[in-house]
C-alpha cells in the first residue's frame, strides 16, 4: 500500500484514546508502560494487562522495531501488506507496511513507524523499511 494509493479509515477518538491520538499528531508513537511492573503495552490501557496495577502511564516508543509476520493481499483493487510488528520496546502491534515493495520484505527486517493521514486527517501510525 502507498500512503498516496488508497485512503486510510479515520480511528474513532474518544476521551481514553485522545492522548494517542494527540501523540501521533506530534509524530510520536505511545505505548502503555506500567509503573508497577515496569512493563510496556500496546493498546495503552488504565489497566496493566500483566499485573492488574492502575498505575500505568504513556510513554512515547522510540518507534523501531522488527517485522515478526506478515501477508500481502494482492486480490483487491490496491494490494496492501498487514504485518505484527514487534517495538523495540517490547509490545508488537498488527499494522500496515506502507512505502515499502513486498516482495523485499523478511521476517526480522528492522522497520520503523511513519504517520499517513486518514479520511479526517489524523496521521495513523504505520511503518516502512528502515532503510527508507
Amino acid at each position: 500500500m502507498r500512503p498516496d494509493s488508497q485512503s486510510v479509515p479515520s480511528p474513532d477518538i474518544n476521551p481514553e484514546t485522545a492522548p494517542i491520538w494527540k501523540a501521533a499528531a506530534r509524530g510520536e508513537l505511545a505505548l502503555g508502560y506500567c509503573a508497577s511492573c515496569a512493563k510496556y503495552h500496546h493498546y495503552p490501557r488504565s489497566l496493566c494487562p500483566f499485573c492488574h496495577s492502575e498505575r500505568t502511564e504513556l510513554r512515547m516508543s522510540q518507534g523501531k522495531g522488527t517485522l515478526y509476520s506478515f501477508s500481502t493481499l494482492h486480490r483487491v483493487a490496491e494490494p496492501y501488506t498487514l504485518a505484527w510488528v514487534t517495538l523495540e520496546e517490547g509490545p508488537s502491534l498488527l499494522t500496515n507496511i506502507v512505502d515499502a515493495d513486498p516482495a523485499t520484505l523478511n521476517i526480522g527486517q528492522n522497520v520503523h513507524v511513519v504517520f499517513i493521514a486518514s479520511e479526517n486527517g489524523t496521521p495513523v501510525p504505520m511503518f516502512t523499511t528502515a532503510s527508507k
